[in-house]
């Protein structure tokens, strides 16, 4: 490195280090497919063979959860939502069915038989299964931009527990 004045101007050069080593960093390995994966789709399939109504997955201890599920289940007059802890078994299947660790509890999902929504995305279809005024509110909720919404739905949901406690089991 070096540094000339010529008629009032710094230049600052630079000269390539005498020898180059060649190195190469390895930062993440594939392993192949494992035989024994299980196809979380088909799995779950029979969730949906006699029931096609989409299901909502929760935290079950959660104060704030249990009390927006009795709020869906009351306003939801028609029943064209069913309920799942996240806790529970089939919830924790649903949850790998929908891309999810299976003791991932930071977020409500919505599963349909042929897609799941995930954080503010679940808020907005859930919204729009239920009576009116969900529906139209949903449909101007939706154009609000999507980091907006879950950097807001994450804030309530990283401090549910301290701003609206916890139970000991599931309530619903």
């Amino acid at each position: 490195m070096a540094l000339t004045l010529s008629s009032g101007c710094a230049r600052l050069t630079f000269s390539p280090p005498a020898k180059f080593r060649n190195r190469s960093t390895v930062f993440a390995t594939l392993s192949p497919p494992r035989p024994d994966t299980v196809n979380w789709v088909e799995a779950t399939s029979s969730f949906f063979d006699q029931d096609t109504r989409p299901i909502m997955l929760f935290d079950g201890v959660c104060n704030l959860c249990n009390g927006g599920v009795r709020f869906v289940r009351d306003v939801d007059r028609n029943r064209r939502i069913r309920f799942e802890a996240l806790q529970s078994e089939a919830g924790k299947k649903l949850l790998r069915r929908s891309g999810r660790a299976p003791d991932d509890i930071s977020s409500v999902v919505l599963v349909e038989k042929d897609r799941s929504y995930i954080k503010s995305e679940a808020v907005l279809k859930i919204m729009e299964y239920l009576d009116l005024p969900f529906p139209q509110l949903a449909f101007f909720l939706q154009f609000v931009p999507l980091f907006v919404r879950d950097y807001m739905y994450d804030n309530i949901a990283n401090n549910r527990y301290a701003i609206f406690g916890y139970s000991d089991s599931c309530e619903i």
